[in-house]
């Protein structure tokens, strides 16, 4: 048998360690036997007046408290005298033949620090020097808002914001306020109305009046303010910018707006509009004057009563025969259409229906509208086949559509335009091969199949 050194022992020395570790084991029995708790429960002999114990600490003690081994995760010496706690590891150093000491698993996983606290987590009472430890933090007043780390810890937060008052201090000194629509409009009114004003900050003032007027209050809050005659005499500006800007900011507020619909009739705009329309413009303007008599128009047969009165429906022919206003062509037959449609519908109704006292009005301003008859009597039943040679989808939607809508004044000028039959032949032959491709993908109502339809009926109605 060898030692720890490696070297071979002799019976004797294997006889002294066994006596030496004996009597180690004997000495760490007895002190933990007669170890003492730091806190002690007296019965106090005489029974106060309630027959209640009192629970004291006994400070007695004190002395040997401080004599209790504290072990760590390394082996320490255990100094003569001092008490090791329970669980703890205990060898002999046969080295220099002193006891050791350190923690043990389950103590390990006992003691956790956290900050300047020690938490015991897992056993069920606490050591004395635990106990002793809190008290000594608790008079010195850890928690305390005056302790110099909760004071650090308050500077801290305080640095990341600002006080209330100092942002109120510095709105004040901004002097902000939040506009309102209102104060927005009459701001842009006051800018573009200004002789100081050029014309890029008078663009720019119909450009922002344009994105509010989208809604009906803030439409006719432009009426009240006086600002829509500034817009509607805008018209006869000799910038173009300002002329096509100013008949977008019409359309955009006229539009489902009945209201401002009869304020800009009867303030002239209908004629200044067609003026543009008939005059040489570049093709933007135009585009937007369409725009702001489509939509002063739709559902507005007062205004269309107008219109055919000052001519629109000539004009409209010029318009759609300019050379490079191909653009315009599909815009001007949505139009048609759409007049067209609104009578009929309105007629409809009022089959289905009690009418009232305005709805009785709309009828007979609709009566008044007589659309068909000036479209048959000006060449629309000619112009409108022509959108058929198109390559575009939509546009030969739309142009079909119309030519049913016109069917009624335009059946037998139909019937003999030879190219509209020969179109029609045509565009059937294409459409049955694109509904194949279709039904192919698996689109049995598709697209092309609704045109198809169409066209099928066209040809009906033109043989």
């Amino acid at each position: 048998m060898s030692n720890v050194y490696g070297r071979p022992c002799s019976s004797s020395e294997l006889r002294k360690m066994l006596v030496l570790w004996m009597l180690s084991l004997l000495i760490v029995v007895a002190v933990s036997e007669n170890s003492h708790s730091a806190l002690t429960v007296l019965e106090d002999s005489g029974s106060d007046s309630t027959g209640h114990e009192e629970a004291q600490v006994n400070d007695e003690f004190d002395d040997e408290d401080l004599e209790v081994f504290q072990p760590s995760n390394q082996w320490q010496t255990l100094k003569p005298g001092q008490a090791v706690p329970r669980g703890s590891h205990v060898r002999l150093n046969l080295q220099t033949g002193q006891r050791e000491a350190k923690l043990g698993e389950e103590q390990q996983a006992r003691y956790l620090k956290d900050g300047q606290r020690v938490v015991n987590t897992k056993a069920p009472s606490f050591t004395a020097r635990e106990l002793k430890e809190a008290l000594k933090m608790f008079k010195e007043g850890v928690d305390d808002p005056a302790h110099p780390q909760r004071r650090e810890e308050e500077e801290a937060l305080k640095a990341k914001f600002r006080p209330l008052d100092e942002l109120k201090r510095d709105m004040a000194e901004l002097d902000m306020r939040v506009e309102t629509d209102v104060d927005i409009m009459r701001r842009l009114i006051t800018k573009f109305n200004s002789s100081n004003a050029t014309v890029e900050e008078r663009v720019k003032a119909l450009l922002d009046l344009e994105y509010l007027v989208h809604q009906v209050d803030n439409a006719q809050n432009l009426v009240s303010m006086g600002g829509m005659k500034l817009v509607i005499n805008a018209l006869n500006s000799s910038d173009f910018g300002l002329q096509g800007n100013a008949a977008f900011v019409l359309g955009s507020a006229v539009s489902s707006n009945p209201s401002v619909q009869v304020e800009v009739t009867e303030g002239g705009a209908l004629l200044k509009l067609l003026t543009l329309l008939a005059t040489p413009r570049p093709i933007p303007v135009k585009k937007k004057a369409l725009f702001a008599v489509a939509s002063l128009l739709r559902h507005f047969p007062y205004a269309q009563g107008h219109f055919l009165k000052l001519g629109g429906m000539q004009v409209l022919v010029d318009l759609f025969q300019t050379p490079g206003g191909e653009s315009l062509r599909i815009r001007i037959v949505t139009l048609i259409y759409d007049m067209i449609v609104e009578k009929e519908l309105m007629s409809q109704s009022g089959m289905d229906q009690i009418p009232d006292s305005t709805f009785q009005e709309r009828l007979r301003q609709y009566a008044q509208v007589t659309l068909l008859p000036v479209l048959a009597e000006q060449g629309w039943c000619r112009l409108v086949p022509e959108l058929l040679a198109s390559s575009e989808h939509d546009w030969r939607e739309k142009a079909l559509r119309t030519l049913l809508a016109m069917m009624p004044y335009c059946q037998e000028e139909f019937r003999q335009n030879r190219a509209l039959i020969s179109s029609l032949g045509d565009l059937q032959k294409q459409y049955r091969e694109l509904v194949l491709t279709e039904q192919d993908l698996g689109e049995e109502d598709g697209y092309f199949g609704e045109i198809l339809i169409l066209l099928d009926t066209v040809a009906l109605k033109v043989r």
